[in-house]
């Protein structure tokens, strides 16, 4: 793992995140794209966060996002965000999350699984 700056990477995680903020506000009545697409899309938002500044090999860097989510989320069945002080409603309380859900993981699982195999068939 080497540091480089991808500045490709950089934009495309700045129009991910922007595709996630139309999701989390304009969308929000949208049950099915706030519920699920926007936890397929996180994944992809932090992989190219991570290509924006190291040089890392793909498969390894997506079972590492994967695992992390995983990890916020089981987080979230011990009300993690609350533990930490952090108050209903604030920036870092949206952030963490406040529910477990399976669902979520699932969604996690099929963004990395996304993320995979388009990796894989544009390094064809």
């Amino acid at each position: 793992m080497k540091l480089k700056f991808k500045s490709k990477y950089l934009i495309l995680t700045i129009l991910i995140f922007l595709v996630e903020v139309l999701v989390a506000t304009v969308l929000k009545d949208q049950f099915f794209i706030r519920a699920y697409l926007g936890d397929v899309i996180v994944v992809m938002l932090l992989y190219t966060f991570v290509k924006s500044f190291l040089i890392i090999n793909d498969t390894k860097l997506i079972l590492g996002i994967l695992a992390f989510s995983c990890i916020i989320e089981f987080a979230q069945f011990f009300n993690i965000a609350e533990k930490l002080g952090f108050q209903p409603g604030s920036l870092m309380y949206i952030v963490i999350g406040n529910s477990f859900s399976w669902i979520d993981i699932l969604c996690y699982a099929v963004g990395c699984l996304l993320l995979y195999l388009f990796v894989k068939i544009k390094n064809q």
